[in-house]
């Protein structure tokens, strides 16, 4: 469980420094929000920060319901890398995307990133992995059913204020990691 709860240590110190800059009038510093060029920096440092202390409790529960089975398939470095990589794709997804179809809102936290853990879990077993190999789905029906399961594991956390769209793309992002083994040592 190292990677893992170095992941929650990682976020708890963020939300420690939030707490600092909330007190200076910078509670915003770290949340990943359009245009993403006048805070670059935060495309990382959204996935760790968290709107409160619930936000984070609820993101870290599921972070240790995923991520050490996942560690367990992975070195620490392609743990860390994974759990940056989908939460920025999955932040960077819900400001652009979700600023089309409603009012831009700027995002935080752990959620995209647990997403495709699980995603990764689910699609990357052996039970899985024989199941796809026997039914040769091509890739497009494949690509199609990661799509779906997706939007299903997303609509399970439907709730206002609940960045749905990071939910959707670190699930399905997850979901193709795992397919492929992005993330088993071999």
């Amino acid at each position: 469980m190292r990677a893992t709860l170095e992941t929650l240590a990682v976020a708890s110190l963020v939300g420690v420094a939030q707490g600092a800059l909330r007190l200076v009038g910078l509670a915003g510093a770290f949340a990943l929000a359009t245009p993403l060029s006048v805070a670059p920096w935060t495309v990382v440092t959204s996935v760790y920060a968290h709107g409160s202390i619930g936000h984070l409790l609820a993101n870290g529960l599921a972070l240790l319901l995923v991520g050490p089975l996942v560690e367990r398939r992975t070195s620490r470095f392609r743990f860390h890398a994974f759990v940056v990589a989908t939460g920025a794709l999955a932040g960077t997804a819900q400001v652009t995307l979700g600023g089309l179809i409603g009012p831009p809102t700027a995002v935080l936290g752990l959620s995209g990133a647990v997403f495709a853990l699980g995603g990764y879990l689910l699609a990357g077993n052996v039970v899985t992995a024989t199941l796809f190999d026997r039914l040769q789905l091509p890739p497009r029906a494949q690509f199609a059913l990661f799509g779906l399961a997706a939007v299903a594991l997303t609509a399970t956390t439907a709730a206002p204020g609940v960045a749905l769209i990071a939910h959707a793309t670190g699930a399905f992002s997850g979901l193709l990691a795992g397919r492929v083994g992005v993330l088993d040592v071999r």
